[in-house]
């Protein structure tokens, strides 16, 4: 008895599963939604998604487009994102944007944040 718990003393922890790890930047955290013919301003940044088991997908969504991508199975992903913003939008608006993931286990996270249109 005393020998098996010798043994499992020297076993290693093994890694809980858990959700990705996402972290994102946003280029500018203010936008101005202006009437045509000027050209729309977007969001854009960079998303980072980790995960050891391995990603599904990843998608990202401002106001109420989503794009997505395929993890293809790898540990990380890392990819630049823009999003134009429609016009009319009045001042002071917050226009949501959500990142989300999934990895190959099931696991899924979100992380939201927002701009503000300004005049």
């Amino acid at each position: 008895m005393i020998a098996i718990l010798a043994l499992a003393g020297c076993i290693e922890e093994r890694d809980r599963p858990a959700p990705p790890q996402i972290t994102f930047t946003l280029d500018r955290t203010t936008v101005r939604s202006i009437n045509p013919p000027a050209p729309p301003d977007s969001v854009s940044g960079t998303v980072r998604v980790e995960d050891s088991d391995g990603l599904d997908s990843i998608w990202v969504s401002v106001d109420s487009v989503q794009d997505g991508e395929d993890g293809g199975f790898e540990r990380t992903f890392s990819a630049p994102y823009r999003f134009a913003i429609g016009p009319g939008k009045p001042a002071t608006t917050h226009i949501p944007i959500r990142f989300r993931a999934r990895d190959v286990a099931g696991f899924e996270v979100s992380r939201d944040t927002h701009v503000v249109v300004v005049p």
